[in-house]
């Protein structure tokens, strides 16, 4: 099963902008894309589908047990062509330490991870952020993270400076995602906000765009 997931350093780094574009981008290309997301939340999944075409499904390790999470994980997916799972917060963000979190998720279910980084007001100093996520491993689960993504990327002389970090640590660099005030989705107390329609099309379209620019889809997913 050809499968992913979308993380992040924290909250707010863009997780859901890029799983978007990610998602609308497959489909364009003619993918059936099956998406997840980890977690209790259901405004996400929401996105996932519209941007996707298909149903997407919650993976919660607190409430479920591994086996479940497994088979829903792999009865979902068994028709797709590729399966992608967004993250919920930080990598490592669990109930209890990373218990319930999306590297557990993805440790179990041998998920290879793009991890997505908020680039603004920083440069070199992700080097030492990213090399900190790379051999961090909670009872000796080393985190397969295929690459990262920056997001909120000023200039192409912003984008050298980050991937000259990566090449440092040893992280492959997948690409980027402008700083671009149309790609955000308006918060809320709890949680994204549940945007029109018409919006958030439009959203999801610029986010693909954006994708298929400057993103190694290929690397990422085959595509």
């Amino acid at each position: 099963m050809r499968k992913i997931l979308i993380a992040a350093t924290n909250s707010n780094c863009g997780k859901t902008t890029f799983t978007m574009g990610l998602l609308r981008a497959m489909k364009r290309k003619g993918v059936r894309v099956q998406p997840y997301k980890c977690g209790p939340d259901y405004i996400d999944p929401m996105f996932h589908k519209m941007a996707s075409g298909q149903e997407s499904v919650n993976l919660d390790l607190v409430m479920a047990s591994e086996n479940h999470v497994k088979e829903i994980f792999s009865r979902y997916g068994k028709d797709a062509d590729f399966c992608v799972v967004e993250g919920v917060m930080g990598l490592y963000d669990g109930r209890d330490r990373w218990h319930g979190s999306c590297a557990e998720i993805a440790a179990l279910l041998d998920l290879p991870i793009v991890l997505l980084v908020n680039a603004k007001s920083a440069a070199y100093s992700v080097a030492p952020l990213l090399y900190g996520f790379k051999h961090f491993c909670p009872q000796q689960t080393v985190p397969n993270i295929l690459g990262v993504v920056f997001n909120m990327v000023g200039s192409e002389r912003h984008y050298s400076m980050l991937k000259q970090a990566c090449e440092d640590v040893g992280v492959e660099c997948l690409g980027y995602l402008k700083r671009n005030d149309k790609l955000q989705i308006p918060s809320r107390h709890l949680g994204l906000s549940i945007m029109e329609t018409e919006k958030l099309e439009t959203l999801i379209n610029a986010a693909a765009d954006e994708v298929v620019e400057h993103v190694n889809m290929e690397r990422i997913c085959g595509y």
